[in-house]
């Protein structure tokens, strides 16, 4: 190898930590005179593959940058008025060098051990009581994975709160407003299919809801942008024992009357506009807060305050995989994690602001939207919605003309199906930006004018909906209003955890590799952190090279046809993929295969993802290394052959690869199945076997191990799901093109 070669090579060494000398050592240590030879014993001869992967070649950290500094050029960063849930921010510095793109914060690992994860135990424990605080509900989670899931989980915690008894459902009904975001009532129709939730969707103020409700779910402010007064709605819920969730806007509910003081029973939505960047549309920390009589039902992991055995204060995780682990398949969530490095970033917006700060950035993005409102209504334009925090829409005869100058300014709006224009300002938004979103509506010749009253009240949001509760008054929010207070806090903090650069963190593949600085600096670069996801294509061209170059690595190194990269966790890539099969099973008119066999060495998230697609589980048995069972399970397959559908989800967690697994996906196929794999610990396979080559049918991957992705003291990042040919037309019918 030439000085050359060794160059492109230089970075594997690195990333991979022992040197030959420690790699002779250790081999010498386990019996063994050579990788090869420790291969050779430990993966099954019957499932290795006969030829190497057809990738290419290694490159060098600066003509990886170099490459995907290309790409990036091929985004355009038009300035977004989208909003839907997605908005620019202004991230702190502080906060964006000392936690964002800092190892001592994104690479810790799952606070399983409380005793090395004080210091963000304390800063998720910040997030909880923010949100708590905004919300005005005594209880909330360490976060979820993003809105719409975090919309998902309410519905089924109500769904199982109303319906003790799922075999004999007697109220099936969730009413959803129309006027609520498009992707959370995506994400609710998924979710509620396979445990037979009926969605009705329609207006708030003319439904009628009877017994035969068990939650509703609105949008505050609203999809157009209006800010709804839902008392008289959430009080006729609850004369039918209905509960009803609020997906919400933090920043808005520093001006607004919150969720729980108008009766809420939940309140969901996302953190990202607490500095966080929209990234595309992820990922960001959701959040979920809740009354007390849903604490133990409540989805997720949520951190509590203890006291050790020397009666000192202390923190710990206290209902974290309470459902997966417990529960199993009686479980009534797989969620196992949290965007933790999000929330971790949004707690200490509020923390660096505090009360009097959030509410003054949020009166200055409504002073400006009300300004906005003003001027497009003196130039005869309708604005549609009369009450407003940040977004208006615009009803106009004159869409195209409006659209084409906006993007001549590189400006997006979102434009509705039915022919109006929808404005969203945030944080980022100046005066001076006020005259290109005139212009967009304004002729050639007249010059741009309007008057900003700064001494204004905000009439735009209603007398009764005017928050007058107090929130974050906790001396944390009130005590780091320099950069340096701020600095030594989150400084104080990360010296409390045990993190990459600290030790290695020896928890299995989640932590035990190297999170590289040269993957992580891109997520900073403009042109990827400042795209919204509902931009027009044409603006993220480089954004589309990168993920059609990863599907299709990613189908190269699991042997599938087809990869989606939609799941944001692993347990979301594993409900993905069981619907997949379900799909599958129901386009063959045999739906009424529904009978998921899984070992009792599986994940927790196992079962509770097969119910959660609406399986039934039949635990089969291991023997004491974690093996599977064959003659138990042949037993389960052929009993059950005759009218129920027989899957098979292979899990390795104990860390051992089957000798019997192809025999096990044949047994399968056999009797019409099909067989799931838990892709968790891929990194033991790639370039060795693969789950395609094994004989699977689908798997997801937790990328966050194969690939190194920073966990960030709770992940995660991205689950996708790989499937082979018999499932790639029901991905492809699954997935947005």
């Amino acid at each position: 190898m030439n000085i050359f070669e060794q160059q492109q090579n230089e970075f594997a060494a690195r990333h991979i930590g022992p040197n030959e000398v420690e790699t002779k050592a250790m081999l010498k240590a386990i019996g063994v005179a050579s990788l090869d030879e420790l291969i050779e014993k430990t993966v099954p001869n019957s499932i290795r593959l006969q030829k190497p992967l057809a990738t290419d070649g290694p490159v060098s950290e600066f003509e990886y940058l170099t490459e995907l500094k290309k790409a990036a050029s091929l985004n355009k960063v038009f300035k977004s008025y989208i909003g839907q849930g997605y908005y620019n921010t202004i991230l702190p510095s502080v906060i964006l060098r000392n936690i964002f793109e800092n190892p001592g914060w994104y690479t810790q690992y799952t606070p399983y051990q409380a005793e090395i994860a004080q210091g963000r135990l304390e800063s998720l424990l910040n997030f909880q009581t923010m949100v708590s605080d905004l919300t005005g509900l005594p209880i909330a989670n360490a976060s979820l994975l993003d809105e719409g899931t975090a919309a998902a989980e309410a519905m089924a915690m109500l769904f199982n709160f109303k319906n003790k008894d799922t075999d004999h459902i007697t109220a099936p009904k969730f009413f959803v407003d129309e006027n609520t975001f498009t992707q959370t009532k995506a994400v609710l129709k998924t979710r509620a299919t396979p445990i037979n939730i009926e969605l009705v969707f329609g207006n708030y103020k003319t439904v009628i809801l009877d017994e035969s409700y068990f939650g509703a779910l609105v949008q505050y402010p609203d999809s157009i942008g209006s800010v709804e007064d839902y008392k008289i709605f959430i009080n006729a819920a609850h004369a039918v024992n209905a509960q009803v969730v609020m997906a919400t806007d933090l920043l808005a509910l520093a001006l607004l009357t919150p969720p729980g003081e108008l009766g809420a029973d939940v309140a969901i939505g996302s953190a990202q506009r607490f500095g966080v960047p929209m990234g595309f549309g992820g990922p960001h920390a959701a959040f979920f807060a809740t009354k007390d009589e849903f604490k133990r039902n409540i989805p997720g992991r949520i951190i509590g305050v203890s006291v050790d055995a020397k009666g000192n204060r202390c923190l710990r995780m206290a209902l974290q995989t309470r459902e997966q682990h417990i529960r199993r398949e009686k479980a009534t969530s797989n969620i196992c994690t949290a965007q933790a490095l999000l929330a971790n970033m949004a707690a200490m917006y509020a923390v660096y602001y505090g009360a009097g700060g959030i509410k003054n950035i949020a009166k200055r993005i409504a002073l400006l939207t009300q300004t906005l409102a003003e001027a497009l209504e003196e130039r005869g334009f309708e604005v549609v919605n009369k009450t407003f925090f940040d977004t208006i829409t615009v009803k106009t005869n004159n869409l195209s003309a409006i659209k084409e100058k906006a993007e001549h300014q590189q400006i997006n709006f979102f434009y509705t199906e039915d022919g109006l224009i929808t404005i969203s300002l945030d944080e980022t938004t100046t005066p001076k930006d006020l005259f290109d979103l005139i212009n967009s509506f304004e002729n050639d010749t007249d010059p741009v004018a309007f008057e900003i009253n700064f001494e204004d009240t905000l009439t735009n949001i209603p007398t009764s909906l005017t928050r007058t509760s107090d929130f974050l008054t906790h001396p944390v929010f009130n005590s780091y209003r320099t950069e340096s207070q701020m600095m030594r806090y989150i400084k104080s903090l990360e010296n409390k955890d045990l993190s990459l650069n600290t030790s290695m963190i020896s928890l299995g593949s989640c932590t035990m590799k190297l999170n590289a600085a040269t993957q992580l600096i891109p997520v900073s670069w403009p042109e990827f952190s400042n795209i919204h996801p509902f931009a027009p294509a044409n603006q993220w061209q480089g954004y589309q090279q990168i993920i059609t170059e990863l599907q299709h690595w990613l189908s190269t190194i699991t042997g599938f046809t087809a990869t989606s990269l939609q799941p944001n966790s692993g347990a979301q890539g594993e409900y993905a993929g069981l619907l997949a099969i379900r799909g599958y099973h129901a386009a063959r008119k045999e739906a009424h295969r529904n009978i998921i066999l899984i070992p009792i060495s599986a994940h927790g998230t196992n079962p509770a993802s097969a119910v959660m697609a609406g399986f039934k589980v039949v635990v089969t048995k291991c023997d004491d290394a974690g093996n599977i069972d064959v003659a138990d399970l042949k037993l389960n397959a052929e009993n059950m052959l005759v009218i129920l559908q027989v899957l098979w989800l292979h899990t390795q967690v104990h860390g051992v690869f089957e000798e019997s697994i192809k025999e096990i996906c044949q047994l399968i196929h056999d009797n019409g199945g099909l067989v799931y794999m838990d892709g968790a610990n891929m990194n033991a396979q790639v370039g060795l076997t693969s789950p395609g080559n094994i004989g699977a049918d689908v798997c997801h991957l937790n990328l966050h191990k194969t690939f190194a992705i920073p966990h960030g003291g709770g992940g995660p990042g991205m689950g996708p799901i790989c499937v082979n040919e018999k499932l790639a037309p029901i991905y492809r019918a699954m997935v947005p093109a």
